[in-house]
């Protein structure tokens, strides 16, 4: 029996604070080599699951995120375990089918979660919906939240009716999740007391400390009535993490309410995460531990780390002041949405596209035109009239439930997978209709032999930012006698190489593209008659001969066998990011090389900052050869296709 004086932690350290801190590359292992001393503390639960550790388990530490959610169950028999669910999006970033929401909360259960936090983006109650139903259904903990920002329309009263409508569910408790740390303690004891004098339910309150209010926040939200906050070990917590539970634990020491942790498992954990994180945070540099730019551009701590880092995959990290301050902006044009996932991508992604353009809405990501549409739910604020036509076109926004228009997804999941034999179970069906591309990718590279598996993304990333090791694998790599390279073009090959010179300089073409495989070498002429080169894909080695003319000499890049296609121009990557061809794994290619498309027409999809952005072509043209293998990663300015005017 908890007393009204007792204080409840629940430790997000092993889902939200590494998400904040080390843009989610907590390992398993690493979770489980102290996840023993941490169930001993006495908290309330852990939060384990959910958010982005699901993707980020697949797709860059190429681990199985259900085996995970296993592991920490088999270990962790005194505290309840806790995920984040995304609503209608469950741990996605775009609403799912009814059947898919309910498969994932029973197996999630089953597999260990007991509480789920269920929360919309938009606030939007019809998006918890079957979330809340299924958790229910299922005999779980339904924890509801409510997704806490400032705007002129986000007021005590409006979100007291968000609760309400949350209350009408059946949900069990109530979470106030401020993922940006932009809840006041004046405004965190008005909406708790207004809560807890209108709901007869619990109330827990999520902050992060990047704006330095939280901890404040959190003993004026707690005096109002809130039973429970959420805290951080002391080195996974600050920043853009939660509060410190040791610094919240001295706080609460000294008033009535009881805390009671087991101090020494505290002082060994935060030990523990301290040696750790060298190896697994990208450290911060001279980036200051107070954001109060948060107050303006409010985005959340579980992006601003990501943000940043995508900021700079696009080469543009100068522009990162710019690209905030165009957060601001969009988010008014979209009806002030609360910035949590899926909304914080959305907003975020269209604002870089906004700055990278040079040009407001220029480029608009498939997820901004759904979004508009009313595809992820009812913005809080009416958007207005002439921009939703400015987005759409002649198209019509929906008024109903967004998820009515997606049929059952579970019965024919797997249908068109190439290679069925990769799925070993229904937990990766499931995982394979979250995320199709990402699930994939993780089976074929699971199916390997072990000794032959590449490395991960996530330690292919680690390696780089550590110096010494860099160092030593250069000073062995310097040590050991250079294997022989097998010639990729031989000059025997140059017959061939200049009649398709002669050829294109008949046809007045400027510009030859010789590819095979991953290579792409470019050919073009220059203003006084000779050619240049441009190596368009692929790390190579190249040398240096005279051809036997007039032309200045020409690089070229050995290769047997060349296949040769003739163009005048590339279609080039906007941004960095993940070059598909098609719109998801079970539907054919946009286009394929030899087709005639029209300008505007969709002919790829690159990811990027976890949205799918349809690339148009520019203007009519032939799609000569296509220069990127599907499912590969890009830079920005890239070639990606080799295209003939038409």
């Amino acid at each position: 029996m908890v007393n009204n004086n007792t204080l409840r932690i629940t430790d997000t350290t092993l889902r939200d604070g590494h998400q904040s801190l080390w843009a989610t590359r907590m390992r398993t292992k690493d979770i489980i080599d102290i996840i023993d001393t941490i169930d001993k503390v006495g908290y309330y639960s852990l939060e384990v699951w959910g958010g982005a550790t699901f993707d980020v388990c697949l797709r860059y530490l190429r681990e199985n995120p259900w085996e995970r959610l296993r592991l920490i169950k088999s270990q962790a028999k005194n505290t309840p375990l806790q995920m984040l669910l995304r609503g209608q999006n469950i741990v996605g970033y775009k609403n799912y089918p009814d059947d898919l929401v309910d498969r994932f909360v029973e197996t999630a259960h089953h597999n260990g979660i007991d509480i789920f936090r269920v929360f919309d983006a938009l606030n939007d109650t019809r998006n918890l919906e079957a979330a809340i139903k299924a958790v229910k259904k299922h005999g779980a903990h339904a924890q509801g939240a409510l997704s806490y920002a400032i705007s002129p329309v986000h007021t005590v009263d409006k979100y007291l009716q968000y609760a309400r409508e949350q209350v009408q569910l059946g949900i069990d408790s109530l979470c106030i999740k401020d993922m940006a740390g932009i809840l006041s303690p004046v405004q965190a004891h008005e909406l708790v007391s207004r809560l807890r004098a209108e709901l007869d339910i619990p109330v827990q309150i999520h902050c992060h400390s990047t704006s330095g209010m939280a901890v404040a926040s959190y003993l004026e939200g707690v005096k109002a009535g809130a039973g429970a906050i959420d805290c951080a070990i002391a080195s996974m917590a600050g920043f853009s993490s939660q509060p410190p539970v040791e610094s919240m634990l001295g706080i609460f020491r000294e008033t009535e309410y009881q805390v009671d942790l087991d101090i020494e498992a505290l002082r060994k954990i935060n030990k523990y995460f301290a040696d750790l994180t060298p190896t697994r945070s990208k450290g911060r540099g001279f980036e200051p531990s107070i954001d109060s730019e948060i107050l303006i551009h409010q985005i959340p701590g579980g992006m601003i780390s990501n943000f940043r880092s995508q900021l700079e995959q696009q080469g543009a990290l100068e522009k990162l002041p710019e690209a905030l301050e165009e957060v601001a902006r969009v988010r008014k044009d979209l009806g002030f949405p609360p910035l949590v996932t899926p909304t914080s991508q959305i907003v975020g992604t269209q604002a870089v596209m906004n700055v990278l353009a040079g040009e407001r809405y220029k480029l608009v990501p498939e997820e901004v035109k759904k979004y508009v549409k009313g595809m992820y739910g009812r913005s809080p604020h009416p958007i207005d009239p002439k921009f939703i036509k400015k987005i759409l076109g002649k198209e019509k926004p929906i008024d109903h439930r967004p998820a009515d228009d997606l049929k059952p997804i579970m019965p024919n999941a797997t249908k068109n997978l190439s290679k069925p034999e990769l799925i070993t179970n229904e937990e990766d069906i499931i995982s394979y209709c979250l995320f199709p591309e990402v699930a994939t990718e993780f089976f074929k590279w699971r199916a390997m032999p072990e000794d032959i598996r590449p490395k991960s993304p996530a330690d292919l990333e680690i390696e780089s930012l550590l110096p010494e090791k860099a160092n030593a694998n250069a000073k062995k790599a310097a040590e050991e006698p250079e294997a022989p390279k097998e010639p990729l073009l031989h000059i025997s090959d140059y017959d061939a190489i200049q009649t398709i010179l002669e050829k294109a300089t008949q046809m007045h073409l400027t510009q030859l593209v010789i590819s095979k495989g991953d290579f792409n070498l470019s050919l073009s002429s220059s203003a006084n008659g000779g050619i240049k080169t441009q190596v368009l894909q692929g790390q190579i080695q190249a040398r240096t001969d005279t051809m036997p003319n007039e032309n200045p000499a020409i690089k070229v890049a050995e290769q047997k066998e060349p296949v040769v296609a003739v163009a005048t121009e590339t279609i080039d990557a906007i941004m960095a990011g993940t070059f598909y061809r098609s719109a998801d794994a079970n539907t054919p290619p946009f286009t394929v090389e030899g087709a005639v498309v029209k300008k505007g027409e969709v002919i790829c999809i690159l990811e990027a900052m976890k949205l799918f952005n349809k690339i148009q072509a520019p203007e009519n043209c032939k799609i000569v050869n296509i220069l990127v293998t599907d499912g590969e990663k890009v830079s920005k300015g890239q070639a990606i296709m080799a295209i003939e005017r038409l």
